[in-house]
């Protein structure tokens, strides 16, 4: 992905320039130290999702009728904040030039807010192979796992989707999806701890300084399980890696239930958490990298976002077409379409998450070159140093240790 002197990179899309102009202030905002360690980038981003993806067989469903050819429509259902958006037009400009270019209405919606309470909603209609409404989710990697492995999700025609190949090396072959015939990358991120400065002039260094006296009752914490706990684990020294067992995740799991029940945590939250940080009902969270930029564009620069000292997560968010999907071709068109260096250096310029798509850093010196080296778009390997991944559950202990989590935030 390092840059190609040789190589002629044609003009950004005059359709994307309004983003990209209307973006610049938000931009400046962002550091950028170091050179992109596409090994390090590679390796930390080749996330291996669940044994329970990997295990048990697939429900004999059959995929819905492809009427894409009759119906020039796609629904796609998005976590918040997650694409490129213009406050001026009310606007997804990526979107709108996608609409232009192929004659099809995308029906875009942020109904995403965590992966089980979305899994809880759609799960009964998935099961019956019915429609849920949406021809793309938008779900990580241990959902996406969850639901390949259910047959909940139809096969993609890769001849469709030719830009696939952009695709980096090491996130083409996952163990959840291997040869990524159900799945495709949308984005990849960090899960850390962020603040509000002026109210925590101190700043945090430690998930345990989330326990500060000053902070009761103003903490808020994620509802994703390996996020929260991932963090609070790597604080009492675990390798989420690595071996680690039901002892290790119960003594994380005393300290959320504690931390809850004496009050130090207001809510355990899905992508609403930003808003408790808005209205400064939280001033300190486990939170997403990417959120927290774009909450300081659009609200003012009040959040330092930060991987604890202890380490921070990565995950991987992937889209997938479920099986009562209605237009499948469809969708394949609008992957396609993201998978277009260009276009996903765009959405990244955006959302500030780690981008998928090879020749994406490239693009970037066309758009703005104080991103390409941004370590949360195009991560050092320095930064990837302090971050792991949530080692692979079996079901048996996804199912123990999702009780256990319940468990200890009350649900």
């Amino acid at each position: 992905m390092a840059p190609n002197a040789n190589r002629r990179r044609k003009p950004v899309d005059p359709r994307l320039q309004s983003l990209i102009s209307a973006q610049v202030s938000r931009r400046r905002l962002l550091g950028g130290a170091g050179g992109l360690g596409l090994a390090g980038l590679l390796a930390a981003c080749g996330t291996s999702g669940t044994g329970a993806g990997s295990s048990g067989s697939a429900a004999a469903l059959t995929p819905a009728e492809d009427v894409s050819a009759d119906e020039a429509v796609v629904n796609w259902a998005n976590w918040t904040l997650y694409l490129d958006y213009d406050d001026a037009t009310k606007k997804y400009p990526s979107l709108e030039t996608f609409m232009d270019d192929s004659g099809i209405k995308v029906n875009y919606s942020e109904d995403v807010d965590g992966n089980d309470s979305y899994y809880g909603k759609v799960q009964a209609q998935l099961s019956r192979g019915q429609d849920i409404g949406q021809d793309i989710v938008t779900l990580t990697d241990y959902m996406a796992s969850r639901l390949i492995r259910q047959g909940y999700t139809q096969e993609l025609d890769r001849a469709n989707i030719p830009n696939a190949e952009n695709l980096l090396a090491n996130l083409k072959d996952v163990d959840f999806d291997p040869g990524r015939t159900h799945s495709l990358t949308w984005q990849s991120g960090f899960a850390g701890i962020a603040w509000n400065k002026e109210k925590v002039p101190g700043g945090l260094a430690s998930v345990s300084d989330l326990w500060k006296p000053e902070l009761k009752g103003r903490v808020a914490v994620l509802d994703e399980m390996r996020d929260t706990m991932g963090l609070l684990m790597l604080e009492q020294g675990v390798d989420i890696s690595g071996d680690w067992g039901a002892d290790e995740f119960g003594n994380a799991a005393d300290v959320l239930a504690e931390q809850i029940a004496n009050g130090q945590i207001r809510q355990v939250k899905g992508n609403s958490y930003k808003e408790d940080l808005v209205s400064e009902d939280a001033l300190a969270v486990i939170g997403w990298s990417g959120d927290i930029t774009q909450l300081n564009f659009e609200e003012g620069d009040k959040w330092e976002f930060a991987i604890p000292e202890a380490g921070g997560t990565l995950w991987s968010d992937n889209m997938l077409v479920p099986i009562g999907a209605t237009h499948k071709s469809n969708a394949e068109q609008l992957m396609n379409y993201y998978y277009d260096p260009e276009v996903a250096a765009t959405v990244a310029a955006y959302v500030n998450y780690i981008c998928p798509v090879e020749g994406a850093r490239e693009a970037m010196e066309g758009i703005d070159p104080s991103l390409v080296d941004n370590p949360l778009i195009f991560p050092t390997d320095e930064f990837l140093s302090n971050v792991s991944i949530f080692r692979t559950l079996d079901s048996g202990e996804e199912n123990e240790f999702s009780s256990i989590f319940s468990g200890a935030i009350g649900v």
